[in-house]
């Protein structure tokens, strides 16, 4: 997400300075950023994570922050009125925030202002666990109502239950690990019945928006995307617009829907508040959405809706090819059906012959992660042949 903004601006003139904690971040090698601050995780310690931001102030006092994690988020959101001191946040308050970053809030939302939304339970017990799986129809999912803690926890954004006794089970690790959970049905569709409306709001309306449409995900059916194509999706619009409103959101949000092939109703699945995986795309179309948001908030511009380029994919190639080796059997696509978005108009994620750092960087971190992975097997099998190896040799 960092990476989209960094060029986004970047390429906008906009000095950029990159704030980061995680191994895997790439944007702070960027060509674009002036320089790169390594702080303390904001989930696992905050204060340190704020003091760190607020020392950055003696040299960038008044610069725009734009968290672009759930977790600096959360950090951000939550100690706005300490940072509007010193900087100028892109971001709602935690009252707002608070609505989609737990999923439980933005359903109960969605029931209120009458936005579709997949059939979703708060369980508080095992017993409830057990009565809804006898109400509920198999497969179905149970998912955090915070997905970025769950994802640190499990690394997956869900799981997929065949029965009441998976569905029990994950609830009792979810439970273990001090995380809520939730129970829903799934929306059946491939990847390609997700769309995502991205949205710049400000004052209860929307002053831009841009629609695009999964193409394979990554997982496949349960995760983010790795193809996606802009296109235009009238369907989406007014649910997008009227859950925002309700909520009071002001600023940039990806909001998700998903067709249910039953009814060809488009059912809200979340909420991003930030800026999303696929910024480039709607740059490459058009519609920049950080330099919108930053002359926004800098030079008070109101901007106005813009017309969008459609049929350009966006392809996150180091996720499409180790997915789709993956999970090839289970895709089934054809190579000519695979391969359409590498020969049509498209952006990448990350690979830029003008910008290359972060990829190479991102390969680097993928084969340390592929050894580390190798080495972990060959230890456990080592263990196993010594243990078989001695019990031969006890008999």
């Amino acid at each position: 997400m960092a990476l989209g903004v960094v060029r986004s601006l970047g390429m906008m003139g906009v000095p950029v300075v990159v704030i980061h904690y995680d191994e895997r971040d790439m944007a702070q090698v960027s060509k674009y950023v002036v320089q790169s601050i390594k702080v303390p995780h904001p989930e696992k310690n905050e204060k340190m994570f704020l003091d760190a931001l607020i020392n950055c102030a003696g040299h960038y006092r008044d610069a725009v922050i734009f968290p672009v994690s759930d977790e600096s988020v959360v950090a951000v959101s939550q100690n706005k009125a300490l940072l509007d001191e010193y900087f100028m946040i892109a971001c709602p308050e935690w009252d707002i925030v608070s609505q989609y970053i737990d999923k439980k809030y933005t359903y109960e939302l969605a029931d209120k202002c009458g936005v579709p939304a997949p059939k979703t339970i708060v369980p508080t017990s095992v017993e409830d666990v057990v009565k809804y799986s006898l109400e509920v129809d198999f497969p179905c999912l149970v998912k955090p109502s915070q997905s970025h803690l769950f994802y640190e926890q499990f690394k997956c954004k869900m799981f997929p239950v065949d029965n009441a006794e998976q569905m029990i089970s994950v609830y009792k690790k979810a439970a273990d690990a001090g995380l809520e959970v939730m129970l829903q049905e799934i929306i059946p569709g491939d990847d390609a019945h997700v769309v995502n409306y991205n949205s710049y709001f400000y004052d209860d309306r929307p002053l831009i928006e841009f629609t695009s449409l999964h193409i394979r995900n990554a997982p496949p059916w349960w995760g983010s995307p790795r193809v996606a194509l802009s296109k235009n999706i009238p369907e989406v619009i007014e649910p997008g617009r009227n859950i925002l409103k309700a909520m009071g959101f002001y600023g940039y949000a990806c909001t998700e829907f998903k067709k249910d092939s039953r009814d060809g109703v488009y059912k809200l699945m979340e909420i991003n508040g930030r800026h999303n995986l696929s910024t480039l795309l709607a740059v490459h179309c058009g519609i920049n959405f950080p330099w919108i948001q930053y002359k926004h908030i800098v030079d008070n511009v109101i901007p106005s809706q813009k017309e969008f380029k459609s049929d350009i994919y966006w392809i996150d190639i180091t996720r499409d090819i180790g997915y789709s080796i993956k999970h090839y059997k289970e895709e089934g696509y054809k190579l000519r059906e695979y391969l359409r978005p590498y020969f049509s108009a498209h952006v990448f994620a990350i690979f830029d012959s003008r910008d290359i750092r972060p990829f190479i960087k991102r390969c680097v971190y993928l084969l340390k992660e592929g050894i580390r992975v190798v080495r972990g097997k060959a230890r456990i099998q080592g263990k196993y042949l010594i243990k078989a190896v001695r019990g031969y040799q006890g008999n």
